[in-house]
Protein backbone atom coordinates (compact mmCIF):
# COMPACT_ATOMS: atom_id res chain seq x y z
CA UNK A 1 0.00 0.00 0.00
CA UNK A 2 1.45 3.11 -0.59
CA UNK A 3 1.90 5.69 1.87
CA UNK A 4 -0.18 8.34 0.72
CA UNK A 5 -3.09 5.98 1.30
CA UNK A 6 -2.34 4.86 4.80
CA UNK A 7 -4.71 6.33 6.94
CA UNK A 8 -4.20 6.76 10.76
CA UNK A 9 -3.97 8.88 13.26
CA UNK A 10 -0.13 8.38 13.67
CA UNK A 11 2.94 10.52 12.43
CA UNK A 12 5.55 8.52 9.97
CA UNK A 13 8.29 10.28 10.55
CA UNK A 14 10.15 11.22 7.62
CA UNK A 15 13.99 10.01 7.29
CA UNK A 16 15.76 12.36 9.59
CA UNK A 17 19.86 12.81 9.96
CA UNK A 18 19.88 14.42 13.47
CA UNK A 19 20.15 10.81 15.46
CA UNK A 20 23.03 10.36 13.66
CA UNK A 21 24.79 13.76 13.30
CA UNK A 22 23.12 14.29 17.14
CA UNK A 23 25.17 10.81 18.28
CA UNK A 24 28.16 11.71 16.56
CA UNK A 25 28.25 15.06 17.90
CA UNK A 26 27.88 13.55 21.37
CA UNK A 27 30.68 11.47 21.00
CA UNK A 28 32.64 14.41 20.09
CA UNK A 29 31.73 16.58 22.65
CA UNK A 30 32.36 13.32 25.67
CA UNK A 31 36.14 12.61 23.84
CA UNK A 32 36.50 16.57 23.86
CA UNK A 33 35.91 16.90 27.08
CA UNK A 34 38.49 14.29 27.92
CA UNK A 35 40.97 15.36 25.91
CA UNK A 36 40.59 19.39 27.25
CA UNK A 37 41.03 17.70 30.92
CA UNK A 38 43.73 14.89 30.82
CA UNK A 39 44.81 14.68 27.08
CA UNK A 40 43.51 11.89 24.82
CA UNK A 41 44.65 10.53 21.28
CA UNK A 42 48.59 12.29 21.21
CA UNK A 43 46.77 16.03 21.93
CA UNK A 44 47.99 17.37 25.37
CA UNK A 45 45.91 18.18 28.23
CA UNK A 46 43.98 21.39 28.08
CA UNK A 47 43.41 21.58 24.44
CA UNK A 48 39.33 22.70 24.39
CA UNK A 49 38.97 22.67 20.69
CA UNK A 50 37.54 19.39 20.29
CA UNK A 51 34.95 19.90 23.03
CA UNK A 52 33.63 23.15 21.53
CA UNK A 53 33.63 21.08 18.02
CA UNK A 54 31.47 18.42 19.63
CA UNK A 55 28.97 20.85 21.27
CA UNK A 56 28.44 22.93 18.08
CA UNK A 57 27.29 19.57 16.40
CA UNK A 58 25.10 19.11 19.30
CA UNK A 59 23.61 22.72 19.12
CA UNK A 60 23.27 22.35 15.58
CA UNK A 61 21.36 18.95 15.86
CA UNK A 62 19.07 20.83 18.85
CA UNK A 63 18.53 23.63 16.16
CA UNK A 64 17.68 21.35 13.46
CA UNK A 65 15.45 18.47 14.85
CA UNK A 66 13.30 21.05 16.85
CA UNK A 67 12.97 23.17 14.18
CA UNK A 68 11.62 19.98 12.23
CA UNK A 69 9.53 19.31 14.87
CA UNK A 70 7.83 22.93 14.88
CA UNK A 71 7.30 22.52 11.45
CA UNK A 72 5.62 19.22 11.50
CA UNK A 73 2.86 20.71 14.07
CA UNK A 74 2.35 23.93 11.61
CA UNK A 75 1.97 21.10 8.79
CA UNK A 76 -0.72 19.41 11.48
CA UNK A 77 1.12 16.05 11.72
CA UNK A 78 0.32 16.23 15.78
CA UNK A 79 -2.70 14.63 15.57
CA UNK A 80 -4.34 13.93 19.14
CA UNK A 81 -2.67 10.49 19.90
CA UNK A 82 0.79 11.95 18.64
CA UNK A 83 -0.04 15.08 21.07
CA UNK A 84 -0.20 11.97 23.82
CA UNK A 85 2.62 10.65 22.80
CA UNK A 86 4.67 14.02 23.14
CA UNK A 87 3.14 14.65 26.74
CA UNK A 88 4.52 11.28 27.67
CA UNK A 89 7.80 11.87 26.72
CA UNK A 90 7.68 15.10 28.18
CA UNK A 91 6.67 13.95 31.41
CA UNK A 92 9.10 11.30 31.47
CA UNK A 93 11.66 13.66 31.11
CA UNK A 94 10.80 15.89 33.90
CA UNK A 95 10.66 13.11 35.77
CA UNK A 96 14.47 12.27 34.86
CA UNK A 97 15.50 15.47 36.06
CA UNK A 98 13.77 15.20 39.13
CA UNK A 99 15.80 11.83 39.78
CA UNK A 100 18.58 14.15 38.68
CA UNK A 101 18.16 16.55 41.91
CA UNK A 102 17.31 13.52 43.81
CA UNK A 103 21.18 12.28 43.86
CA UNK A 104 22.03 15.75 44.63
CA UNK A 105 19.65 16.18 47.47
CA UNK A 106 20.53 12.74 48.75
CA UNK A 107 24.65 13.71 49.45
CA UNK A 108 23.29 17.12 51.09
CA UNK A 109 21.10 15.13 53.20
CA UNK A 110 23.74 12.31 53.83
CA UNK A 111 26.27 14.74 55.39
CA UNK A 112 23.46 17.08 57.11
CA UNK A 113 21.43 14.09 58.67
CA UNK A 114 24.34 12.37 59.40
CA UNK A 115 27.70 13.68 60.29
CA UNK A 116 27.58 12.87 63.69
CA UNK A 117 27.92 9.12 62.49
CA UNK A 118 31.31 9.96 61.94
CA UNK A 119 31.94 11.56 65.08
CA UNK A 120 32.39 7.93 66.83
CA UNK A 121 35.58 7.91 64.64
CA UNK A 122 38.80 7.13 66.73
CA UNK A 123 40.18 10.18 64.52
CA UNK A 124 40.59 13.37 66.08
CA UNK A 125 40.50 15.30 62.99
CA UNK A 126 37.80 13.09 61.65
CA UNK A 127 35.44 14.09 64.91
CA UNK A 128 36.53 17.59 64.87
CA UNK A 129 35.38 18.30 61.38
CA UNK A 130 32.17 16.47 61.19
CA UNK A 131 31.00 17.60 64.50
CA UNK A 132 28.92 20.18 63.02
CA UNK A 133 27.33 20.54 59.48
CA UNK A 134 27.60 22.98 57.64
CA UNK A 135 31.57 22.43 58.78
CA UNK A 136 32.72 25.12 61.60
CA UNK A 137 34.72 27.30 59.97
CA UNK A 138 32.90 27.84 57.04
CA UNK A 139 30.38 31.31 56.45
CA UNK A 140 27.23 30.15 54.54
CA UNK A 141 25.00 32.33 52.83
CA UNK A 142 22.21 34.09 54.45
CA UNK A 143 18.93 32.71 53.72
CA UNK A 144 17.06 35.96 54.27
CA UNK A 145 19.10 38.28 51.29
CA UNK A 146 19.75 37.01 47.72
CA UNK A 147 18.36 33.39 48.14
CA UNK A 148 15.29 34.98 49.44
CA UNK A 149 14.82 37.53 46.56
CA UNK A 150 15.49 35.05 44.12
CA UNK A 151 12.51 32.53 45.70
CA UNK A 152 9.95 35.85 45.09
CA UNK A 153 11.23 36.17 41.87
CA UNK A 154 10.66 32.53 40.66
CA UNK A 155 7.71 32.64 42.41
CA UNK A 156 6.20 35.60 40.59
CA UNK A 157 7.38 34.30 37.60
CA UNK A 158 5.43 30.90 37.65
CA UNK A 159 2.20 33.34 38.06
CA UNK A 160 3.28 35.06 34.92
CA UNK A 161 3.72 32.09 32.83
CA UNK A 162 0.49 30.66 34.39
CA UNK A 163 -1.16 34.00 33.01
CA UNK A 164 0.92 33.70 29.77
CA UNK A 165 -0.58 29.87 29.33
CA UNK A 166 -4.17 30.98 30.14
CA UNK A 167 -4.38 34.25 27.92
CA UNK A 168 -3.21 31.89 24.94
CA UNK A 169 -6.15 29.49 25.75
CA UNK A 170 -8.66 32.27 25.90
CA UNK A 171 -7.63 33.40 22.59
CA UNK A 172 -5.77 36.59 24.60
CA UNK A 173 -2.51 36.67 22.14
CA UNK A 174 -1.46 39.85 24.02
CA UNK A 175 -1.36 38.92 27.00
CA UNK A 176 -0.12 35.69 26.46
CA UNK A 177 2.79 37.54 25.04
CA UNK A 178 3.26 40.29 27.85
CA UNK A 179 3.03 36.75 30.51
CA UNK A 180 5.83 34.90 28.23
CA UNK A 181 8.08 38.28 28.11
CA UNK A 182 6.97 39.01 31.82
CA UNK A 183 8.49 35.28 32.32
CA UNK A 184 11.37 35.29 30.45
CA UNK A 185 12.83 39.02 32.08
CA UNK A 186 12.31 37.57 35.57
CA UNK A 187 14.49 34.38 34.61
CA UNK A 188 17.12 36.74 33.36
CA UNK A 189 16.62 38.44 36.75
CA UNK A 190 16.92 35.26 39.05
CA UNK A 191 20.29 34.34 36.71
CA UNK A 192 21.90 37.59 37.12
CA UNK A 193 21.42 37.67 40.88
CA UNK A 194 22.28 34.29 40.98
CA UNK A 195 25.77 35.19 39.48
CA UNK A 196 26.34 37.91 41.85
CA UNK A 197 25.81 35.72 44.78
CA UNK A 198 28.87 33.24 43.14
CA UNK A 199 30.83 35.90 42.92
CA UNK A 200 30.39 37.47 45.91
CA UNK A 201 30.72 33.77 47.18
CA UNK A 202 34.01 33.17 45.21
CA UNK A 203 35.60 36.64 46.28
CA UNK A 204 35.06 36.02 50.18
CA UNK A 205 35.91 32.52 49.85
CA UNK A 206 32.40 32.05 52.47
CA UNK A 207 33.30 28.00 51.77
CA UNK A 208 36.65 27.66 52.48
CA UNK A 209 38.04 26.85 55.72
CA UNK A 210 41.25 25.45 56.95
CA UNK A 211 39.99 24.53 60.19
CA UNK A 212 37.33 21.72 58.71
CA UNK A 213 39.10 18.77 56.31
CA UNK A 214 35.51 18.40 54.62
CA UNK A 215 35.06 22.29 54.10
CA UNK A 216 35.25 21.51 50.36
CA UNK A 217 32.43 18.94 50.40
CA UNK A 218 29.71 21.65 51.69
CA UNK A 219 31.16 23.95 48.82
CA UNK A 220 30.84 20.82 46.71
CA UNK A 221 27.38 20.02 47.40
CA UNK A 222 26.29 23.51 47.24
CA UNK A 223 27.74 24.29 43.87
CA UNK A 224 26.56 21.52 42.19
CA UNK A 225 22.93 21.72 43.62
CA UNK A 226 22.35 25.58 42.88
CA UNK A 227 24.54 25.76 39.79
CA UNK A 228 22.56 22.76 37.95
CA UNK A 229 19.57 24.32 38.98
CA UNK A 230 20.58 27.77 37.65
CA UNK A 231 21.43 25.68 34.34
CA UNK A 232 17.84 24.54 34.55
CA UNK A 233 16.88 27.98 34.97
CA UNK A 234 19.21 29.20 32.19
CA UNK A 235 17.45 26.50 29.88
CA UNK A 236 14.45 27.14 31.10
CA UNK A 237 14.53 30.95 29.58
CA UNK A 238 16.09 29.80 26.23
CA UNK A 239 12.85 27.78 25.92
CA UNK A 240 10.39 30.53 26.43
CA UNK A 241 11.96 32.36 24.38
CA UNK A 242 11.55 30.45 21.50
CA UNK A 243 8.27 29.87 22.44
CA UNK A 244 8.02 33.94 22.55
CA UNK A 245 9.89 33.99 19.51
CA UNK A 246 6.99 31.53 17.36
CA UNK A 247 4.20 33.33 19.53
CA UNK A 248 5.04 36.35 17.85
CA UNK A 249 5.42 35.08 14.36
CA UNK A 250 1.80 34.01 14.66
CA UNK A 251 2.52 30.28 16.15
CA UNK A 252 0.56 28.47 18.57
CA UNK A 253 -3.59 28.96 18.85
CA UNK A 254 -5.45 27.95 21.58
CA UNK A 255 -6.08 24.10 21.10
CA UNK A 256 -2.88 23.70 19.85
CA UNK A 257 0.05 24.86 21.97
CA UNK A 258 2.01 21.94 23.42
CA UNK A 259 5.45 23.75 22.53
CA UNK A 260 4.44 26.16 25.05
CA UNK A 261 2.45 23.81 27.38
CA UNK A 262 5.69 22.05 27.50
CA UNK A 263 7.60 24.96 28.31
CA UNK A 264 5.09 25.96 30.95
CA UNK A 265 5.26 22.42 32.51
CA UNK A 266 9.25 22.85 32.73
CA UNK A 267 9.37 26.19 34.32
CA UNK A 268 7.28 25.19 36.95
CA UNK A 269 9.49 22.12 37.09
CA UNK A 270 12.05 24.05 37.95
CA UNK A 271 10.36 26.63 40.68
CA UNK A 272 9.27 23.46 42.52
CA UNK A 273 13.02 22.33 42.44
CA UNK A 274 14.10 26.22 43.59
CA UNK A 275 11.36 26.16 46.83
CA UNK A 276 12.99 22.62 47.66
CA UNK A 277 16.59 24.04 47.50
CA UNK A 278 15.99 27.48 49.25
CA UNK A 279 14.25 25.46 52.35
CA UNK A 280 16.66 22.36 53.08
CA UNK A 281 19.88 24.01 51.34
CA UNK A 282 19.95 27.80 52.55
CA UNK A 283 17.31 28.00 55.24
CA UNK A 284 17.00 24.55 57.39
CA UNK A 285 20.59 22.97 56.59
CA UNK A 286 22.29 26.62 56.01
CA UNK A 287 22.80 27.27 59.48
CA UNK A 288 25.68 26.11 62.13
CA UNK A 289 24.11 23.51 64.51
CA UNK A 290 26.34 24.24 67.00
Amino acid sequence: MAHGDVKHDYHLVNPSPWPLTGSIAATVMALGGVTWMKGLFGLPAHTPWVFFAGLAGVLYTMFGWWRDVVKEANAGDHTPVVSIGLRYGMILFIASEVMFFVAWFWIFFEMALFHGHRTLSSIEEVRTAWATWPPHGVETVPAWNLPLVNTLTLLLSGTTVTWSHHALQSGDRKGAKIGLLLTILLGVMFTSIQAYEYSHIIEHKYFFSTEAANAGLYGSSFFMATGFHGFHVLVGTIFLTVCLIRLLMGGFTPKQHFGFEAAAWYWHFVDVVWLFLFAFIYVIFGTHAG
